[in-house]
Formats: structure tokens, sequence, C-alpha cells
């Protein structure tokens, strides 16, 4: 899934990935970052650029619905892409766990690509980790059974958005930690200084496998239009080399 959100940063770059990664669904992306990072922007814009495909229709899950469309892109307006995204409000744990255990019952074609906005939400309502850990093996289970109905290549995709805070706590790290062994891909967004009315934050993408990490500058201007462009990491770069895998935000 890492592919597709990279597609996303690149700004429209993916004729230069080739078909077979524009279509792979690839490893569980993990989007974090803190309050009002743009995790839910950079979700529905994954959804968008799957909308657009033309495979099968995404699944947006949200505890509460949207207020109003978190970009201003000429795709966010498209009518035949938004007719494509099938939005879902499990008001509970409990709803969204009854949920994803009925999926198999839903006719039509499968989803390409499945999003949950604000993990966060619900597993607030455990007291452990045994059922965090339930509900982020339902959420590979239920991507795994729609890639098996798919009938385009691909599969489904698999993109969850966690809210962290700057500066965590032991419980926040092991809840972190925990999450990761299920999703292999990360992407956290860090906040960047920036002028009055604007939002800037830094993207860095893990996709799982080996290689060099990928980040971006990502800037929100005040009526939500987002705008993108990549950074260089220099070698030897301090702020490039932080350990995320033990649950420390890079």
């Amino acid at each position: 899934m890492a592919e597709t959100l990279r597609r996303v940063l690149n700004a429209g770059s993916a004729a230069r990935l080739g078909e077979e990664n524009a279509a792979e669904a690839g490893p569980p992306l993990l989007l974090l970052g803190g309050p009002g990072s743009g995790k839910t922007a950079l979700l529905f814009a994954a959804a968008l650029e799957v909308a657009g495909e033309g495979r099968g229709p995404v699944l947006f899950l949200a505890r509460k619905p949207l207020q109003r469309l978190p970009l201003r892109t000429g795709a966010a307006f498209d009518p035949l892409r938004l007719q494509k995204i099938r939005f879902q409000y499990p008001p509970s744990t409990r709803e969204l766990l009854r949920y994803l255990c009925s999926v198999h019952e839903a006719q039509g074609p499968a989803p390409a690509l499945l999003l949950l906005d604000c993990l966060e939400e619900y597993v607030s309502e455990y007291q452990g980790p045994h059922e965090a850990a339930y509900l982020a093996a339902l959420l590979l289970d239920t991507a795994a059974y729609f890639s098996h109905r798919a009938v385009s290549g691909g599969g489904c995709g698999l993109v969850v958005s966690l809210q962290i805070q700057e500066e965590t706590d032991s419980g926040n790290t092991l809840q972190l930690t925990l999450f990761q062994r299920y999703f292999t891909a990360c992407c956290w967004l860090r906040p960047v200084a920036t002028g009055p009315g604007q939002r800037c934050l830094r993207a860095c993408l893990e996709s799982g496998r080996q290689g060099p990490r990928t980040e971006w500058l990502v800037a929100f201007q005040p009526d939500g239009e987002m705008t993108i462009s990549p950074l260089l990491t220099e070698v030897g770069d301090p702020n490039s080399d932080k350990d995320t895998s033990s649950g420390v935000q890079p």
C-alpha cells in the first residue's frame, strides 16, 4: 500500500512507476501523526487515487462522518471518483468489529482499498493489548478476504491512520509497537515551522522493504489546497537516521 501513498505524495508521477507497481496492493500501511497533521487528508487523497484507477471501489471507515472534503483538488470534485468511495461510520468498537465480521455477506465488487481513519478512537475503548491486536488482525483478514474476491489484479490495500503524540508515554509506545507488528509499512507526519496561515508537514515513508526512506514536504493552504514537494535526504543527516521501529517518531 506504500506505493499508492507514494504516488499521492509524488503528485501524479505514477507513470514513472509502471503499471505493475501502480496496481500492487503491497503491505498494510500505518499512517502516523499528531492531531491536525493531515492524516485524514492523505487517506482521502489515497482513496481518490485508487478510485481513479478503474479497479474496485474504496471502503472508507471512520467513527464520525467527515464534516467537509479534506482536500480541494480537481480529483476531490470528480463525481465519478467520489461515487466509488463508500463511507461507513461504525460509532463504536463493537459496531466496527461487527461490520468487519459481516463483510463476507455484502454483495457487489470487492473493494480495491480499505481505509480506517482515527484508529485511536476505537482502541481507546480497550483496557489491554489483546483486544487491540484482535482488531488489527481482523483488519488484515478483511483486506485479505477482499483481495481473494478481487476480479482485477492487485488485491485490496489497507491503510490505517493512528494519532501519535509528540511526547510518547510508555503506553503509547507499547501500543505503536503492537500495531507495527501487523502493519509493516509506515508513513510518519511531523509538523514543520511555517509562516502564518499555512500548515506544513514532513512526510516520511518507510515501505517495509529494504530500501531508502523517502520524504516529502506537505503544505496545506487555508482553503484546504494541498501542495507536495520532495525532500532530498542527505547521507549522514541525523534526522534521516533515527530509528522508528522502536516506536519513536523520526
